[in-house]
């Protein structure tokens, strides 16, 4: 481990944590944390070779003050107090064994706390680890390695089994590990990676690409002239861009594995299922499976790094996995991948106004000055440094997805020029110049105004792959042909938005004395990307910007060909086999896309901007963070119900809707919960479903169906949608905790539930194949290929 001896005139300081692993404020020398055993962090890389399945050792020099002379991690050392975990792990493997090495090879596995006393007392180590593992294709041969003399005295590789038994044993010349406890998972992990039967994975992975069913989406292009059919070839262009930008969104590491899955999808039947089912979740983790891994380092990119290390005659140069962690990292790639609340709330806080503003805003990520100065030294010329410095910094989306968005850009200009439509031309060019400028308002305006037989919605919208906080916006294509009729029809929800909101079963301190009517457009969807994957969206309601919310209110747009696929494949066929017999009948289609309208429209009213009670100014998404998507996607839903009894009460709809709609919604409550629980739609679904039960309006019988109390469902539904839009008015985050936390679980009516469709393999989701853009886009590719 690398430490400063003895002999060092400045000794580092370490942050002093709590016995739970928080940070106390409080930095101390390191050897006073080690002499009155403080709490501090570390990191522990290992570097282990895929060919031989061997870790690489190193002995620790016989002037260390811990554990001299034996052999331990391939490299390790503390986290200097203000350093980064990730950055920590790179540099001390460059100081230590001479490599250097981009954050794209270090797959942080578990962490691992260490508590021991040495040296007879003297010694105490109170250590949390961060344990990370670097996968290299072939050993690095050991002449390539520069060691630190100070700290490493030699290396050398040993298999996985034999160090495993070495330690198992206790051997007196090993630093001591406990495999039977937490460090056992290094073992573990290794085993089940490299030990899994090919055809076991193919038959997980088939049952995964099961729940999705295939359905054509297509729509009949009359209406568009010439122009406007030209001006759609460049939009699709432009939206097919949006892939780019959030498969690198979702993980740094991304992009590289999707082309090397897709490189060698033709390989074999397991190579070809591996690709078909990254295709649908865009990323490693499974969107039905709680964002479970379906993949592992082991199957990602192979990349090689010629000057990683010294030259070694007649070896080209080392070769890595790009690496991923098997949990989905819940700042995905908006923030430094070792960064916690904790340091982003500590530095925003001594942020001006201004910059604390773009560093909770939708339109920026969360960057390393260190590790950026640490990218920089990776050439062979640069020295390595002593890195500190103010570490987090903004950049703009403009700035760091520059190459893509300009080229989106050039195609937006160019069929802007081409539309026919003057709002379909003024949205164009507006969301062109917003790409570059960074700035959004004016482009979301513009979108709100469409007015156009071609229907485009693409940019930066929702924010759900930001789960620490719900801050950061992920780029997203819609494309589609407006159905006028159907539009025409639902007028009356956007007439009645005011209405609504002012008669909202919640306190009158907290409603908005002025909600713009909600433009509603409904389309056939001819095209998605971005930002879609898993389970398919069948309405939006934006922008999610509060300032617009709060100027113009919002816009949605309802994908009707989406809404029928998913009624006929999974809602129907739910309803055969979950509600009781009697009220099958009610479950019908008018009622499901009716509700899906009035959910997208009840996001447009409630509290957004928001006055705490201690009088500051806030808005929703600001003092909800993480907990916010799931939540509002619970209060459109709930408050979506009650808005339709609502509306038949004054006569606007009429009143044989009533059972419909609460029967349909109970079928679509078990089927949205099946999309899993770590997605926002789904842990907003159980809550109200749970909430239901509990209170009686949902009924479970002896065979194992569902019906509704239709004398016990609207006093509930008023009870919980004043229980949301009351925690949202407050900005009660612990509230908004307390409910998600007791209602918003897989309780065991849910669980028959899923366990019987399971069985008749009810779909869980469509996947949709676009016939129209695909035409587009091969021709596209042919062009370019000629």
């Amino acid at each position: 481990m690398a430490d400063h001896v003895n002999e060092q005139p400045h000794e580092e300081y370490l942050d002093v944590l709590t016995k739970a692993g928080d940070k106390t404020g409080v930095s101390k020398p390191r050897g006073d944390v080690h002499r009155d055993g403080d709490y501090h962090r570390a990191v522990h890389v290992w570097i282990f070779a895929e060919s031989t399945q061997e870790l690489l050792l190193q002995k620790r020099s016989d002037c260390k003050d811990s554990w001299a002379g034996l052999w331990d991690i391939s490299s390790a050392g503390h986290i200097s107090a203000g350093d980064s975990s990730l950055v920590t792990a790179r540099k001390e493997l460059q100081e230590e064994l001479g490599i250097k090495l981009p954050k794209d090879a270090f797959e942080l596995l578990f962490v691992f706390l260490q508590e021991c006393v040495i040296n007879d007392g003297k010694f105490i180590n109170n250590e949390y680890n961060d344990v990370y593992l670097v996968t290299m294709i072939d050993p690095i041969p050991l002449e390539a390695f520069t060691l630190q003399e100070s700290e490493v005295s030699a290396v050398k590789y040993i298999s996985v089994e034999e160090y495993r038994r070495l330690l198992v044993n206790e051997d007196p010349h090993y630093v001591s590990y406990d495999v039977n406890d937490q460090y056992g998972q290094l073992f573990e992990i290794l085993a089940k990676r490299y030990k899994q039967n090919a055809e076991a994975r193919s038959l997980n992975l088939q049952k995964k690409l099961n729940c999705y069913a295939h359905v054509s989406l297509d729509a009949k292009l009359t209406g568009l002239s010439s122009a406007d059919k030209e001006a759609l070839s460049l939009i699709v262009e432009a939206a097919k861009i949006m892939d780019q930008i959030f498969f690198l969104q979702v993980w740094c590491s991304n992009p590289s594995l999707r082309d090397w899955l897709e490189q060698h999808a033709d390989e074999s039947q397991l190579s070809k299922l591996k690709w078909m089912c990254y295709c649908i979740n865009k990323s490693p983790w499974s969107c039905l499976d709680e964002n479970e891994a379906f993949l592992t380092t082991a199957d990602s990119a192979v990349k090689l790094l010629p000057q990683a290390t010294k030259p070694v005659t007649g070896w080209k140069g080392l070769e890595y996995r790009a690496a991923f962690p098997s949990v989905k990292p819940p700042g995905a790639n908006f923030y430094p991948s070792d960064m916690d609340k904790t340091e982003f709330e500590l530095w925003k806080n001594n942020l001006s106004e201004d910059k604390k503003n773009e560093a909770t805003g939708f339109f920026n990520v969360i960057r390393r000055e260190s590790e950026r100065i640490l990218d920089e030294s990776l050439s062979p010329t640069s020295a390595s440094c002593s890195i500190h410095v103010p570490d987090l910094y903004i950049v703009p989306y403009s700035k760091e997805y520059n190459d893509y968005l300009s080229k989106s850009a050039d195609l937006l200009h160019k069929a802007g020029d081409l539309a026919s439509s003057p709002s379909l031309k003024k949205l164009l060019h507006s969301k062109a110049d917003a790409f570059l400028s960074n700035e959004y308002y004016d482009s979301d305006i513009a979108w709100m105004e469409l007015d156009s037989k071609l229907d485009v919605t693409i940019g930066p919208y929702e924010t759900y792959e930001d789960s620490i906080f719900g801050y950061k916006a992920t780029f997203e294509a819609f494309i589609g042909i407006r159905d006028d009729e159907a539009t025409a029809q639902l007028k009356l929800f956007g007439d009645n938005l005011q209405v609504l909101e002012k008669n909202l079963p919640m306190d009158d301190a907290y409603k908005s004395e002025d909600v713009s009517a909600a433009p509603i457009r409904v389309v056939q969807l001819i095209y998605n990307s971005g930002d879609v994957k898993g389970p398919q969206t069948v309405a939006f309601n934006l922008p999610n910007d509060e300032r617009i919310v709060k100027d113009r209110g919002t816009s949605m747009v309802m994908l009707k060909n989406v809404s029928e696929a998913k009624f006929k494949l999974i809602l129907e066929p739910i309803a055969n086999v979950c509600i009781v017999e009697e009220q099958r009948e009610y479950v019908d289609f008018d009622s499901f896309f009716t509700h899906t309208i009035c959910h997208e429209c009840c996001h447009g009213i409630g509290p957004h901007s928001i006055t705490l009670p201690n009088g500051n100014k806030s808005t929703v998404r600001l003092e909800l963070q993480e907990l916010h998507s799931a939540l509002e996607e619970a209060k459109a839903d709930i408050v979506g119900l009650w808005a339709l009894r609502f509306l038949v009460n004054q006569n606007l709809l009429p009143r044989t809707l009533l059972k419909s709609m609460y029967v349909s919604f109970l079928a679509g409550c078990i089927r949205s919960v099946r999309f899993g629980l770590e997605e926002a739609h789904g842990k907003g679904q159980a809550l109200q479903f749970n909430y239901l039960f509990e209170k009686g309006s949902f009924v479970l019988h002896p065979d194992g169906t569902f019906s509704v109390d239709f004398d016990k469902v609207e006093d509930a539904v008023e009870s919980l949608s004043r229980e949301i839009l009351t925690i949202q008015g407050r900005g009660d985050k612990g509230a908004a905790k307390t409910l998600l936390s007791k209602h918003g679980t897989m309780t065991q009516p849910l669980k028959n539930a899923l366990e019987k469709l399971e069985k008749i393999q009810v779909p869980v989701d469509i996947l949709p194949e676009f016939p129209i853009a695909d035409k587009i886009l091969g021709n596209i590719n042919n062009n370019n290929n000629s």
